[in-house]
């Protein structure tokens, strides 16, 4: 897409401060922290909204998962927690349309969000 924020970011064309890339995704600090850590975890497919997603998709989906674990654990947030949040179109908060994991730690995170 060659509109998408993320492609954008995924390319190389928008700078963004990376945490974490491999073949399947890419992780970066959000511009507007909720939290003391706040990363974003976006597929290198392009998929729009989780409505987009396919069975064939199910590899990449689950690798965000695995992924947002994986820099978790490394920042020292396994033990303590962490909420991951994926938003799906306007009124659930989704402003780029490319889907992402917001991974969230590093201080208390109440309940019931919004």
């Amino acid at each position: 897409m060659s509109d998408c924020l993320f492609c954008k970011i995924r390319d190389g064309l928008i700078p963004a401060r990376v945490v974490y890339r491999d073949e399947m995704c890419l992780a970066f600090e959000d511009i507007n922290p909720q939290a003391p850590t706040h990363v974003l975890f976006v597929p290198l497919k392009h998929i729009a909204t989780v409505n987009d997603i396919t069975p064939e998709d199910r590899e990449t989906v689950g690798h965000l998962l695995t992924a947002a674990a994986k820099v978790a654990r490394e920042r020292g947030h396994a033990d303590n927690g962490y909420r991951v949040v994926m938003n799906t179109q306007r009124d659930a908060g989704q402003t780029v349309f490319h889907i992402h994991l917001h991974l969230l730690a590093g201080r208390p995170l109440l309940w019931p969000p919004g």
